[in-house]
């Protein structure tokens, strides 16, 4: 094996590995690849940058911008409004029906900025009609994947296994050339989801929000101040001593932390104490510690909260005018942070500086992932827990302000609400037309996808149906940047030969085979890659390898293209593979057997399903 070769095949497993782990954000990996492959000369400077101008970066680019603006100007959610109409149906008749409509939206409109405002939906049908929102979630979220694999610019999976095919000289997808197994594949999919509802669990609409983050135990940060009565008294002669129901945990001390302190260490101002307690001992140390001075006078009866053993970092704050406070009717909401929200990057303490008048930040609950379940908040400081997509933050607020959060970007709140709705109705049905435009434009071949949504890009701007400033905060850069640094690994791919030499192996592992045999073992090789790596980077990793593979057969290259295609897509088997699988597992009501059981079993169909019909290509 040449050098080259065996360098490429160990930056593409320390990729994996890193989507597997999730120890680096994605945009962060496609980083690392990029200049990776620079330093080891695998790729040209231009190479290594060509993701950024690449046709299916783009495309997918504009896509995206013009599924936001869809959103903002409530097109999306006017198509899903008659749904509410639907809550009569039973439930065997609704889970199908939704099923259908969200992959028709979804062939033509970005999946997950669909499945988004479904979620939306379902849980105003739970809360208003009792509907389990349990049962509907995962079947929508499958939905949205199966009806996206319908036309070329359904998904981003899509648009990228066809711009690598046109750049190896493969010839190019037409716009509905797989719709009728992307139909058959929906039906499929439709029938086996409704039948496998009965397994999914119910949302209790009316589940304790205290139940829900275990706000039963927390960890204390009580800061000593000058006048502190623990001042020059050792931890032994403390309350942190007197009572078996509180637990101290760590000393922070000039920035430097002992865990488990010993119980003859003096207490000093400035040191930070963290304490376990429940709830009823919390409310006992802030009433007893309540004249301890923190680092800022001005906040001294702010107490610092979290939770070690479900990754909840809780933040309480006793106003100086209660009295005030208790005169207005407090509501808690709970709210799920999507991709593009203004709170990515922020921790707890730094929502307080969004103008969010009348709303106090009370909790977060991390999103789980497969490398730490639970997240050790304890190991970390107050604000060096960022928020990031799939955490769900709960708030406090009188019910006069609830409308503020309508206007937050890139929230779903999970609780009851009124959806946004826009000032200027005309500018949804002009977004509308738009939409329309650059669908016909791509599906009659007048202009490219990229041209026509380009032109959809200008047209929506050019109507002030879409701000700059909405690009720049709602757009999912990660999904921009993974794109960007997957299409350079498929380059060094291709100048190291990697593709080829893989290609060959598995020509000899599958000599004497059939071609049905192989066609079905590239489709479930793909995968199950999908369901560990993301679908867009598996397909940049495949696509080469079966063209080759085609090649070497001398077999017509597109049904292993479209093998991979929808196989990238089909991952329902775990939550991590496809992005609206994992926003509906964060939200804490399925656990993973459910993917694994009624997505594993539709995955296998499909597989099977998949290469029967593929093999009429040849």
């Amino acid at each position: 094996m040449d050098i080259a070769i065996l360098e490429v095949f160990i930056i593409l497993g320390l990729t994996i590995f890193f989507f597997v782990t999730e120890l680096f954000p994605v945009d962060k990996i496609a980083i690392f690849i990029i200049v990776s492959l620079v330093l080891l000369g695998l790729v040209t400077p231009e190479e290594a940058i060509s993701g950024f101008s690449n046709t299916a970066t783009i495309t997918v680019l504009s896509l995206m911008i013009i599924a936001i603006a869809l959103e903002d100007n409530g097109v999306i959610a006017w198509f899903a409004q008659g749904l509410q109409r639907l809550s009569i149906l039973p439930l065997l008749v609704l889970i199908p029906t939704f099923m259908f409509i969200t992959a028709g939206i979804s062939a033509f409109i970005s999946t997950t900025a669909v499945v988004i405002v479904f979620i939306k939906i379902i849980f105003q049908l739970s809360d208003r009609f009792g509907i389990p929102a349990g049962k509907l979630l995962l079947p929508v979220s499958f939905a949205g994947i199966l009806g996206g694999s319908c036309t070329l610019m359904g998904t981003s999976t899509n648009l990228i296994v066809n711009s690598i095919a046109q750049n190896r000289g493969v010839e190019k997808l037409g716009f509905f050339e797989f719709a009728w197994m992307g139909g058959i594949f929906l039906a499929t999919g439709i029938l086996i989801v409704t039948i496998g509802s009965r397994f999914l669990p119910k949302k209790d609409p009316t589940e304790s929000l205290e139940m829900a983050y275990e706000i039963d135990e927390l960890i204390t940060t009580v800061s000593v101040g000058a006048n502190s009565p623990l001042v020059n008294k050792t931890i032994k002669e403390t309350f942190l001593k007197e009572s078996g129901d509180v637990t101290l945990l760590k000393l922070v001390r000039n920035g430097v932390t002992t865990n488990a302190p010993g119980k003859y260490i003096t207490l000093i101002p400035g040191d930070e104490l963290v304490v376990m307690a429940d709830i009823e001992n919390l409310e006992r140390i802030v009433s007893s510690e309540k004249k301890t001075t923190t680092k800022k006078p001005e906040t001294d009866e702010k107490l610092a909260v979290e939770e070690l053993t479900d990754g909840i970092k809780i933040e309480t704050e006793k106003e100086k005018e209660k009295e005030k406070k208790e005169a207005i009717a407090i509501q808690l909401l709970e709210i799920l942070v999507l991709p593009g929200s203004v709170f990515l990057g922020s921790t707890l303490s730094d929502l307080k500086r969004f103008n969010l008048r009348g709303i106090l930040p009370i909790a977060i609950k991390k999103r789980k992932n497969l490398r730490n379940t639970k997240e050790r908040l304890i190991r970390k400081n107050l604000d060096q827990i960022r928020i990031k997509p799939g955490d769900r933050i709960l708030l406090e607020t009188d019910k006069s302000s609830i409308n503020e959060l309508n206007n937050l970007e890139g929230v779903v709140i999970l609780k009851t609400h009124e959806p946004f709705q826009p000032k200027d109705k005309n500018k949804k049905y002009i977004a509308t037309l738009i939409l329309l435009a650059v669908i016909g434009l791509a599906a009659g071949g007048v202009l490219s996808i990229l041209a026509s949504s380009l032109t959809g890009l200008a047209l929506l701007l050019a109507t002030n149906c879409l701000e700059m400033n909405k690009i720049y905060t709602k757009v999912d850069w990660q999904i921009f940047f993974l794109l960007a640094g997957m299409i350079p690994l498929g380059v060094a791919m291709t100048n190291s030969g990697a593709d080829i030499w893989l290609s060959d192996q598995l020509l000899v592992l599958f000599e004497g085979k059939d071609k049905l045999f192989i066609l079905g073992a590239i489709f479930l090789i793909t995968m199950v890659m999908s369901g560990s790596v993301s679908n867009n980077a598996t397909a940049v990793i495949m696509t080469p390898i079966a063209i080759s593979v085609a090649a070497g057969l001398e077999l017509p290259a597109k049904p292993f293209l479209l093998a991979v295609m929808f196989a990238a897509n089909f991952s329902f088997f775990t939550p991590v593979g496809y992005q609206t699988n994992t926003l509906i597992y964060n939200l804490g009501i399925y656990r993973f057997k459910h993917f694994l059981f009624i997505g594993g079993i539709l995955s296998i169909v499909l597989c099977i399903l998949g290469t029967l019909l593929l093999s009429t290509l040849f």
